[in-house]
């Protein structure tokens, strides 16, 4: 069974201490059957405290479980002619502008159409180091974040990046616009990250005494503020999944038009405007207003600073026309 190169890590809470190992996983990966899991235990696939495991084996409070998930069983990605915006090339790695409602690689529901699909088109060479389903990905985007995403060409430049990011060595600076406006001018998010407990999909913060989440720290500055809204940029200094919308939604400033930790997945005119006749309106912002807009990281052959700036989306231009126009901060 071919298996991930993106391991999942996991730390056992005292609530699942004497289940056998594959129970456990059971309860973790609820799109895996039992019997897939033991053929991934089988393949050693799942390392317990560093070590491989067996199916029997009695789960104990604190263990440090790491699983590489199978490969999706479906045909490789192939190329597809989608444009891309490339802020940085050479021989040995690239920097893309993602565009906002693109997959990063190809999974279940998403078999085309992704960054990956067009990687292979406008590039002869990528990194086959995180396998054939994720050439030359270093590091992750969500779907509807746009902005600056790293691509290495090989496994060298690959390894090293991946490297820097491991040791938060890349700089990494996000635009948002939040629902709510942001009090403090800058301040640091600290708070631990781990699985919604009824949404394996979402994130959430853990509490202090939870041990299966992640220490996580984000720091923001806002840029401009208005009536009900605040437009800031966040360096998270660590790289949790859904760390910064979980963070901002923690302060009771989610980011706008996030769904899954905002409420609504859109923002229009009307919300702006209320007495604006239908024909009149528009929708804005189509998708959560979150943008990787810069990266700076040292070059893993030549050990320059490379910094990279992708320009804010015309959604975003868009909403902040609206937004000084609409609904301008009145001290």
């Amino acid at each position: 069974m071919p298996l991930s190169g993106n391991p999942i890590d996991f730390t056992a809470k005292r609530k699942v201490e004497g289940l056998r190992l594959d129970q456990y996983l059971v309860e973790m990966f609820s799109d895996l059957s039992r019997s897939v899991l033991r053929k991934i235990i089988d393949a050693g696939g799942v390392l317990v405290n560093g070590n491989p495991a067996k199916a029997s084996y009695k789960v104990r409070y604190g263990d440090q479980v790491r699983v590489w998930p199978p490969e999706p069983t479906h045909e490789l990605p192939v190329p597809e002619d989608i444009p891309l915006q490339i802020l940085y090339e050479d021989e040995y790695l690239a920097v893309i502008n993602k565009p906002a409602d693109m997959v990063v690689h190809p999974a279940k529901g998403n078999w085309s159409g992704t960054l990956v699909n067009a990687l292979q088109f406008h590039f002869g060479q990528l990194s086959r180091l995180n396998g054939d389903y994720r050439p030359g990905i270093v590091h992750r985007l969500d779907r509807d974040t746009s902005g600056v995403i790293l691509v290495a060409k090989d496994e060298f430049a690959h390894r090293d990046l991946s490297n820097q990011f491991e040791h938060r060595k890349v700089f990494k600076e996000y635009t948002a616009i939040t629902t709510g406006v942001i009090d403090r001018d800058s301040d640091y998010i600290e708070g631990k990250i781990t699985r919604h407990p009824h949404d394996r999909v979402k994130m959430a913060v853990a509490d202090e005494d939870d041990d299966e989440g992640k220490e996580a720290c984000s720091y923001y500055e806002v840029i401009e503020r208005f009536r009900g809204y605040t437009l800031c940029k966040i360096n998270p200094r660590t790289g949790r999944t859904h760390q910064i919308r979980v963070h901002l939604a923690s302060i009771g400033c989610p980011v706008l038009a996030d769904k899954a930790y905002g409420g609504r997945d859109c923002l229009r005119l009307s919300d702006l405007v209320p007495a604006l006749a239908p024909e009149a309106d528009e929708i804005l912002m189509p998708r959560q207003a979150l943008h990787a807009s810069r990266l700076r990281f040292s070059h893993p052959r030549l050990g320059t600073l490379i910094e990279a700036e992708a320009p804010l989306p015309p959604a975003f231009e868009k909403t902040l026309a609206a937004l000084r126009k609409y609904r301008p901060h009145r001290l």
